[in-house]
């Protein structure tokens, strides 16, 4: 996969997830003000950072084998299967789409009935919750590639340009088309998760293409993303015609 595929994947991915880490902290700031809520979050980041630095160690210690590349294989199915599929519901108007105004309000009625050691508790697990998932896909896709501080520049990059974004707005990024975002970004994790499992099991025989098959996986699971989104539509609006 190339550097600029690596890039944008994360940049995308931990775009979603930074901006509702900061819809959460943006609701917290507003009960125990700006300077403890950022100090939560830079908690949760700071950990993530200790994460980030002592699994990449780890995994460049045996980043030859096959059993790890295995593991990160399935891990990323796991994860680009739960993103695809709630694209896809949300897509066929089985699930709603998700709404970050209604999560700020939320957030800001838990809070009404908190005290502000909780209020901080809030931040801090909103911002690790979801930079947890930044991490993993940093891990996966900077082990692979052997770059991983390409990957982690992009989140990196990512959570700077949602915070400038943020602050500037002063208001939950609700024009960012999330669902778009994870219906791509979550066909892009899945093709990268079968390729890698497959390769680990089988070996480069599983691929005859090599790498070109990358592409060819992606554009399956988009069709398929696409065609399971119009066949539930449509099961779904004849539903009432069937019932009645």
């Amino acid at each position: 996969m190339s550097d600029w595929g690596i890039f944008l994947a994360t940049f995308l991915t931990a775009t979603v997830e930074w901006v509702e880490a900061f819809t959460i902290v943006l609701a917290v700031s507003l009960t125990i003000g700006w300077g403890r809520a950022a100090g939560a979050a830079a908690t949760a980041l700071l950990v993530l950072a200790v994460m980030t630095v002592a699994t990449g160690g780890a995994l460049r210690l045996g980043g030859e084998m096959h059993w790890l590349q295995f593991m990160v294989g399935v891990f990323l199915l796991l994860f680009g299967i739960r993103w695809l599929a709630k694209a896809v519901a949300r897509a066929a108007g089985l699930k709603a789409l998700h709404d970050e105004d209604a999560e700020f309000t939320e957030t800001r009625q838990k809070l009404e009935t908190g005290d502000r050691r909780a209020a901080w508790t809030i931040a801090f697990k909103g911002v690790l919750l979801e930079g947890l998932e930044v991490w993993l896909i940093v891990v996966a896709l900077g082990m692979k590639s052997g770059h991983p501080a390409l990957a982690a520049g992009a989140a990196a990059l990512a959570l700077i340009f949602v915070s400038v974004m943020g602050l500037l707005i002063r208001a939950p990024l609700r024009r960012v088309p999330e669902n778009a975002i994870k219906f791509g970004v979550g066909t892009m994790i899945v093709s990268f998760g079968t390729f890698w499992t497959l390769e680990a099991l089988a070996g480069a025989r599983a691929w005859s293409l090599g790498d070109w098959s990358l592409p060819l996986l992606v554009a399956f699971y988009v069709a398929g993303g696409l065609l399971a989104s119009v066949v539930l539509r449509q099961r779904r609006l004849a539903a009432p015609e069937v019932g009645s």
